[in-house]
């Protein structure tokens, strides 16, 4: 009998200690099914706002539109479902049916060769938001993340394509927004004539529509900037292009002792080789050009002035009172995404280079047959950032029509299914006309193409002329 009670009393003493072990297990996860959101972070652990919002953006994002288009959030629903947008020359439902008499629009500088980069990220660049983020005007008493301009500073040295050591940096809605800030803030303010704004053609036309449409008193737009080279002037403000829209080259200032604004929207890996780091008085930046994401708005300035940063800083409070603080707390996830990948196999812009480099390679292969068209010339250079000699990787092709009686050339290209933008827009001659290269896959499929059926039917009405 004694025997049997000393059995008894190890055996009830484990169960007492499995029993007292489990309750304590279920209080402590209970605990943490009850811990504020900036503490479940840490945890692993969802809060259950965010649970309706994630499950409605991943079924959104399921919708592959079969491969030729996407849906969003905000798009129309049909039968309470979001419907496909699909890219040009694809429709229906799925976006499956190909339109083939359709034309190929290389028209507008739209960044959605990076779309397939981010959908392969799209955790590490996904953000929530919720409904009181930032309600106030201000941010940190400005109207800037203080986080994003850290970041946007760690960006630029990790990339090596500017200094941002003493210079001041502000936000605009796209560097479009910051051009006329920047000539209002290097404008004189009790001059007795107005700054006189000049570009290089050709160059990007918002400089000169945007200057025209504000019409400041302080300036006014002058045209072409080698016009005056000898003037006696001394009044300017030029816009130096680097990469310039739309042929890719680097330029320089030509008015020795005039402000500059330098546009460095374009000079990022995937475009062109960092042979240097940019250390200019006034510098702008997109992050349509440098992320891809264009609808977002988001461009910035390095300003070396004092003066004229409070002046640019003036402006936007008087112009827009700040950028989106939505827009910020995206683009600030977007860099950190970014920074995470620099240098290794997932770099956005090793990924945006291969895409671009092949593009512009086989574009060239179809032109290179023709004596009918001729691109612009780019040489392979060395680039900092890679470390080796790399190959051109434009963001667009600045194509010419060599044949004497062919004057518009993207008229030309019109007539053979090519929408383009002609040299005029960019204050050039006609006989020049811009393709992007930087849209969809299926963008460039098209335009490739079209292409390749103009030269084709040029050489072979050439084949029956030397025949006659």
């Amino acid at each position: 009998m004694d025997d049997k009670k000393e059995r008894k009393t190890p055996l009830l003493f484990l169960t007492f200690f499995f029993i007292s072990l489990l309750l304590n297990i279920l209080l402590l996860f209970n605990r943490f099914l009850s811990l504020p959101p900036t503490r479940l972070g840490s945890t692993g652990l969802s809060s259950g706002w965010t649970r309706q919002a994630a499950l409605e953006a991943e079924q959104v994002a399921a919708l592959t539109c079969s491969g030729h288009g996407r849906a969003f959030l905000d798009g129309l629903l049909e039968d309470g479902f979001q419907k496909c947008e699909c890219n040009t020359c694809y429709s229906g439902d799925d976006c499956s049916v190909f339109l083939s008499d359709c034309d190929a629009d290389v028209d507008s500088g739209n960044p959605l060769f990076l779309e397939p980069y981010w959908k392969q990220h799209a955790a590490s660049s996904a953000v929530v938001i919720s409904g009181w983020h930032r309600m106030s005007y201000v941010t940190t008493d400005t109207f800037m993340s203080l986080e994003l301009e850290k970041h946007i500073r760690l960006l630029h040295e990790a990339v090596g394509n500017a200094v941002t050591k003493d210079k001041y940096l502000i936000f605009g809605t796209g560097s479009t927004q910051l051009i006329n800030a920047m000539i209002y803030a290097l404008s004189p303010e009790n001059s007795s004539s107005p700054a006189s704004i000049v570009a290089t053609p050709p160059f990007y036309p918002m400089y000169k529509s945007q200057t025209d449409m504000f019409n400041g008193r302080e300036y006014e737009w002058e045209g072409i900037t080698s016009n005056w080279e000898n003037s006696t002037v001394s009044n300017f403000i030029e816009f130096v292009t680097a990469p310039n829209n739309p042929d890719g080259l680097m330029h320089e200032p030509v008015l020795g002792g005039s402000s500059v604004i330098y546009d460095h929207a374009y000079y990022w890996p995937h475009f062109s080789a960092i042979s240097y780091s940019a250390d200019e008085d006034v510098m702008l930046f997109s992050g349509s050009k440098s992320s891809g994401h264009a609808s977002s708005r988001f461009g910035w300035a390095l300003i070396s002035d004092e003066k004229v940063f409070e002046k640019a800083t003036l402006y936007m409070q008087m112009n827009s009172m700040g950028v989106s603080r939505d827009t910020q707390l995206r683009i600030l996830k977007i860099i950190k995404s970014m920074l995470s990948q620099i240098g290794g196999d997932e770099d956005i812009f090793k990924f945006g280079f291969n895409t671009m480099k092949e593009r512009w390679s086989k574009l060239n292969s179809v032109i290179n047959s023709t004596t009918r068209f001729s691109l612009q010339l780019l040489s392979p250079k060395y680039c900092m950032y890679f470390k080796k000699i790399r190959d051109p990787s434009p963001a667009y092709a600045w194509l010419k029509c060599e044949n004497e009686e062919e004057t518009d050339c993207s008229e030309v290209l019109m007539k053979g299914g090519i929408i383009s933008r002609g040299g005029s827009a960019f204050n050039y001659s006609t006989r020049y006309t811009r393709l992007s290269l930087i849209k969809t896959n299926d963008d460039f499929e098209m335009l490739l193409n079209k292409m390749k059926t103009l030269v084709t039917s040029t050489e072979e009405d050439r084949n029956i002329v030397g025949s006659i």
